[in-house]
């Protein structure tokens, strides 16, 4: 009885999608709420999660030349302002303090929602020659955003990320480096997370405050809802210009530097619920799973059980894999439903029938699929169960992406899928921000991303009818 009722406490998705995720984050400990409205508590089964983002992407970074920096949590008012465009996008969200013990403060300070103007103070100081260019660097800081209505991971008031910041000696270098941190932000998310994502360019309107160009990823979740999961932003040299940081190059003339930013956060601990989990909880890709192999004693207490799981278990250990023995009071079919509930890729079940037999029963979290294992080949077996787990997670996230998709050449056809259908509907788009507009209004959709991988979908612009310059990603998002 207490197996099922530990299930049925997840409200299923198909009813209620915003509880589905709310009780799967809390049932399988991930996080929880804190006694600061808006902020949250990261627990060890979610913060493993993000150690293993951190280490992964962490490496990734340092192979193309990044080294990582720490940069103070305060920003004082007067550098904050010195990028308009920058400031004005983000006062709606900033945090302020004003006093420090008992005085107040001469200048207020803001409390970082991201950290380009610290990291331009910084270039405008160390940056002076074309020998001292590129500068590739990154941190691994949180974040304050005080936003509205607030959800565990995907959008809080404090959250953690990487921050990138680089500065170049010209603007093909900077689109360079823009480019290639999001398909690093891509590989990874499709690789590890095991979740496809359509890579492309946000529109003026939707791109990051201060930048020239902003470059995305954008995954679609169960519930139809995209999630923006990466960015990366191209700045030009506006924010040089706005610091002072420029450089005296080969030809003994000053010059502005060339920026980029580029960021990757804890709400894709989300979007891997939103996109791989169902009514029983999470299911984690093997590769990124901070437990991979759970192992189940059955009948524990009889002579040989618990020896023999822990034997397993170090055998396991020393090919390489993550694992744990669970070797609590509980019932085994508790066990099994609390592996379930925190999404550990692979159950491994040995008994004293299993020892007898000489063999343990390998149970997969994605299909539930049961396997027969001798001992002797259990290293084996299981590397290709988790490598075949890893590659139909993918296959079947993108398979759903792929169904969810459509298309559409007027705005009645578009606003009927909308109405209709949940996911993306890819359009034509004639450039013009008053059509984008419209489309919001008429549809409540807004652009995703301009893909890079383009089709001619039709000629005209889905919206005014006029020639269309463009094919978007249009859809409901979070």
């Amino acid at each position: 009885m207490a197996d099922k009722k530990l299930v049925e406490q997840i409200t299923p998705m198909e009813e209620d999608f915003a509880q589905w995720y709310t009780d799967v984050v809390k049932k399988a400990e991930l996080c929880d709420y804190s006694s600061v409205k808006g902020f949250m508590v990261i627990r060890p089964a979610g913060y493993a999660l993000w150690e293993n983002y951190m280490k992964v992407l962490d490496q990734k970074f340092k192979e193309t030349g990044v080294q990582n920096v720490a940069m103070p949590m305060l920003i004082p008012e007067s550098l904050l302002q010195k990028e308009k465009d920058h400031v004005e996008g983000f006062a709606p969200e900033v945090a302020w303090v004003t006093e420090g013990g008992a005085k107040k403060l001469e200048e207020r300070m803001c409390v970082r929602p991201t950290s380009e103007t610290l990291f331009c103070d910084y270039f405008s100081k160390v940056v002076k020659s074309y020998r001292d260019l590129p500068q590739v660097l990154n941190q691994w800081v949180s974040v304050v955003r005080w936003e509205k209505t607030t959800r565990p991971f995907l959008r809080t008031r404090e959250f953690l990320w990487q921050e990138g910041h680089t500065v170049h000696a010209t603007l093909e270098e900077a689109e360079e480096r823009t480019k290639q941190m999001l398909n690093i932000y891509a590989d990874f998310t499709e690789e590890y997370l095991a979740i496809p994502v359509v890579r492309g360019q946000k529109t003026d309107k939707e791109k990051f405050a201060g930048a020239v160009a902003t470059y995305t990823i954008e995954a679609l979740m169960h519930d139809g809802q995209a999630l923006q999961c990466g960015t990366s932003h191209n700045f030009g040299s506006d924010f040089a210009k706005a610091f002072d940081v420029q450089f005296l190059d080969k030809d003994n003339k000053l010059k502005p530097v060339y920026e980029t930013s580029w960021g990757y956060t804890t709400r894709m601990i989300g979007a891997l619920i939103m996109v791989h989990g169902d009514d029983s909880g999470l299911k984690l890709p093997p590769k990124i799973a901070p437990v991979q192999i759970n192992i189940v004693p059955i009948q524990q207490k009889k002579e040989g059980v618990l020896d023999k799981a822990y034997e397993l278990k170090s055998k396991l250990i020393e090919s390489g894999f993550r694992v744990k023995v669970d070797d609590s009071d509980k019932s085994p079919g508790f066990k099994f439903a609390d592996s379930e509930v925190r999404g550990i890729p692979l159950r491994i079940e040995v008994g004293p029938k299993d020892i007898e037999q000489g063999h343990a029963v390998l149970v997969r979290r994605d299909t539930r699929e049961k396997i027969q294992v001798s001992f002797e080949n259990l290293e084996t077996e299981t590397a290709k169960v988790l490598e075949s787990i890893q590659n139909d997670m993918f296959q079947a996230a993108k398979k759903f992406l792929e169904e969810h998709t459509s298309s559409a050449t007027n705005m009645d056809e578009l606003v009927e899928i909308v109405n209709t259908k949940r996911g993306f509907v890819k359009a034509m788009w004639c450039g013009c921000r008053e059509c984008e507009d419209k489309l919001k209004e008429m549809s409540g959709i807004t652009s995703r991303c301009i893909p890079f991988n383009q089709e001619q979908i039709s000629d005209t612009c889905v919206v005014c009818g006029k020639p269309a310059t463009k094919m978007v990603y249009w859809g409901r998002a979070y």
